[in-house]
């Protein structure tokens, strides 16, 4: 049997060559945030270390971010050296005669600048200054600012999905039924003076219910807050149809943490509520029963939310997941959608039904996914 040796890294190529992997990944957090004076402040040195140059600059498309190494004294050139680049869309290298310097044996005499794209624009540029500017540092100059700018395209694309994701709330926001919110009101009032109390925890709970569903922070949430927020619609709807809305609740206490993207379950509640019982009047003498049950499955977690109504034409179902504005739904497809962006195809939204057989809506989530924070 061979034997590893303990510190063992293979040739001096392989040692290169994780050297070269260990300070690209030291440098690209920070680029993951995109291009700005934080994000340059904290990778320049990585980026000097890579290119092993005695200085390196990094700029936005008219100003200096960040310098790193010897002979700062030339960071005033940087501004017209970045313009310049950013005109032509090119590599420059710059010669002494362009960075004038009065110090002697001053090692910056030679710029290499080149561009940082993202979406086909010149966004900045990576400098790096040395002795002499060789073809081999004009190609690894041009190579490393390759590699800065898919890191900020990827910045940029994880900020168009923020963005999106936002976006999409915004728009689940604004399917909350105002009947909702007008019979909540009504059902409270109806209590004030026969029950004042109960209007006051009423008031309460529909305090906490709006502020919950309207804040502006986070695109996650654990599934314990998203469920309490459940609890209070339902309670405020039991308010408004007393016995006639039945409610089960069955939670496993190890998903209580779990993150989920925020309001993914208590949209398919309010379906639930409106197709399950004001969509079936007469039926059972006007009662509708909704079961909420979230069970741990190792790896994973499932919700499922099952009300006993009228059921669903399957179509007109896939039409809504599809994101079918004429269907009839809250935010069924938007819901879908999220939980696809966030945990892959393999996690969206599986729904049961057809006309007379009720509906259940099957959530199935990983208990951990990278990047999946409440």
């Amino acid at each position: 049997m061979r034997r590893f040796r303990r510190g063992h890294l293979g040739t001096e190529s392989d040692r290169a060559t994780f050297r070269t992997l260990h300070t690209a990944s030291l440098a690209s957090p920070a680029l993951r945030e995109g291009l700005n004076a934080s994000s340059a402040e904290r990778s320049i040195k990585h980026l000097r270390t890579l290119l092993g140059t005695p200085a390196a600059a990094l700029t936005d498309a008219s100003s200096l971010l960040a310098w790193d190494g010897i002979g700062n004294h030339h960071a005033d050139q940087v501004r017209q050296i970045a313009e310049n680049v950013v005109e032509h869309g090119t590599t420059r290298v710059t010669d002494p005669r362009d960075l004038p310097c009065d110090t002697q044996n001053c090692a910056v005499r030679h710029a290499i600048a080149s561009p940082l794209v993202v979406d086909e624009r010149v966004v900045g540029t990576l400098q790096v200054f040395a002795p002499y500017a060789t073809a081999g540092l004009v190609i690894a100059a041009d190579e490393v600012a390759q590699w800065v700018s898919g890191q900020l395209e990827l910045a940029q694309l994880d900020a168009s999905r923020t963005q999106l994701m936002e976006a999409e709330v915004r728009a689940l926001r604004a399917q909350i039924s105002p009947h909702f919110i007008y019979n909540s009101l009504g059902a409270i009032a109806s209590f004030v003076r026969t029950d004042p109390d109960r209007a006051r925890e009423l008031l309460t709970e529909f305090a906490d219910f709006t502020r919950y569903s309207f804040r502006r922070h986070g695109e996650y949430t654990t599934l314990s807050e998203e469920l309490r927020s459940v609890e209070r619609y339902l309670l405020l709807e039991q308010a408004r149809f007393g016995d006639r809305l039945q409610v089960t609740l069955r939670i496993a206490p190890e998903v209580l943490p779990v993150a989920v993207p925020f309001l993914s379950i208590q949209p398919l509640v309010e379906n639930a509520v409106r197709h399950g019982l004001e969509g079936t009047p007469g039926k059972q003498n006007g009662t509708g029963h909704i079961q909420i049950v979230a069970r741990d499955l190792d790896q994973e977690c499932v919700i499922e939310v099952e009300d006993d109504g009228a059921g669903e034409d399957p179509e007109k179902v896939r039409r809504a997941l599809a994101g079918d504005a004429d269907v009839d739904s809250i935010g069924l497809g938007n819901v879908d959608g999220r939980l696809r962006n966030t945990f892959g195809d393999d996690y969206g939204l599986v729904v049961e039904t057809a006309p007379g057989a009720g509906t259940k809506v099957i959530v199935r989530v990983p208990k951990f996914a990278p990047g999946v924070h409440a």
